[in-house]
């Protein structure tokens, strides 16, 4: 599987920028590469529900209630990037939930069953897919400093929305459709 530097080690490939043996080596390259990783990694994990960062998790109540409006506060996990709707298959099921802070508020008692995506570092989990999203990403970011070229900017950006294409096709055949709830204004016509 790839490292953090054969990712980064990518997105400089598809620029035509120099390599680099790590992250903290002297190179204008490798700085580049430094400053950008972690913000740019995190922020495509959050865009999208990948299927290798999706963790469920049962949290319990916090000491402290909210002050009005919510019976209950959590604490999110601190791994989590974004909470996901849970895949509930018994009618309409409707989360009355309401995320402030790192806190999420609710009516509903402990536990609280969540799902969400979470902050994944250890690179022999990525997808090949997301490998190559990243480093297209990375690659359209580090863009302008490391090669001062719109038309070269233009080209990662293009290459990375085919990446987005391509993964969002394979990570959607990974996943059943969803079952659509029954609402019941229509059972009642039937």
């Amino acid at each position: 599987m790839a490292s953090t530097v054969d990712i980064c080690n990518r997105a400089l490939q598809k620029l035509g920028a120099s390599r680099i043996i790590s992250l903290t080596q002297d190179s204008v390259s490798a700085r580049a590469c430094n400053l950008a990783y972690e913000s740019v990694r995190d922020a495509e994990l959050r865009a999208h529900s990948w299927n290798f960062a999706v963790k469920r998790a049962q949290l319990a109540a916090d000491a402290t209630a909210p002050l009005y409006g919510y019976d209950n506060a959590f604490t999110l996990p601190s791994d989590c990037l974004r909470l996901l709707p849970n895949d509930h298959t018994e009618g309409v099921y409707t989360a009355d939930w309401k995320v402030e802070g790192r806190k999420i508020l609710t009516n509903e008692d402990a536990p609280l069953e969540i799902r969400y995506v979470a902050r994944v570092t250890d690179t022999t989990q990525y997808d090949g897919l997301f490998v190559e999203a990243l480093a297209s990403r990375l690659a359209m970011e580090m863009c302008e400093e490391l090669t001062q070229s719109n038309t070269k900017r233009q080209l990662a950006a293009e290459d990375y929305k085919q990446t987005m294409r391509e993964a969002r096709k394979i990570n959607a055949f990974e996943q059943p459709p969803a079952e659509q709830a029954t609402d019941s204004w229509i059972t009642g016509r039937l």
